[in-house]
C-alpha cells in the first residue's frame, strides 16, 4: 500500500513539475532560425518537395527486411535448448536461405546499383 501511495505521489509531483516547466518554457520567444524548417545553419537552396529516387525506398525496405530477420533470429540460442533443436535449426536455416536467395535475386536484378 505504501509503495502505491509513493508511486502516485511521485507521478503527481513529476506531472506538476513538467506542467510548470512547459508553461515557463513556452514564454521564451524563439528566433527566426529556430522557427525555420531547417535547423542546420544555412538557408535551404531549393524546394523541399522534390521527389526522391525509388532507390532510396528500396534500400530502406531491404534494411527493414534484414533487420526483421535479425529480430526473428535473436531467440535462437534459447530455442536450441527445446525438445526438438533440429526442427528449430531447420526453420532458422530455411529463413536464412529464403532471405539470402531474395538478396541474390535483388542483386542480380540490379536493384542495389546506384548508377544506371
Amino acid at each position: 500500500m505504501n509503495m502505491i501511495l509513493f508511486m502516485m505521489a511521485l507521478s503527481l509531483g513529476l506531472s506538476i513539475i513538467l506542467t510548470l516547466l512547459n508553461f515557463w518554457l513556452a514564454q521564451i520567444n524563439p528566433d527566426s532560425e529556430k522557427l525555420s524548417p531547417y535547423e542546420c545553419g544555412f538557408d535551404p537552396l531549393g524546394s523541399a518537395r522534390l521527389p526522391f529516387s525509388i532507390r532510396f525506398f528500396l534500400v530502406a525496405i531491404l534494411f527493414l527486411l534484414f533487420d526483421l530477420e535479425i529480430a526473428l533470429l535473436l531467440p535462437l540460442p534459447w530455442a536450441i535448448q527445446l525438445q526438438t533443436p533440429i526442427t528449430t535449426l531447420a526453420w532458422a536455416s530455411a529463413l536464412i536461405l529464403l532471405l539470402t536467395l531474395g538478396l541474390i535475386y535483388e542483386w542480380a536484378q540490379g536493384g542495389l546499383e546506384w548508377a544506371e
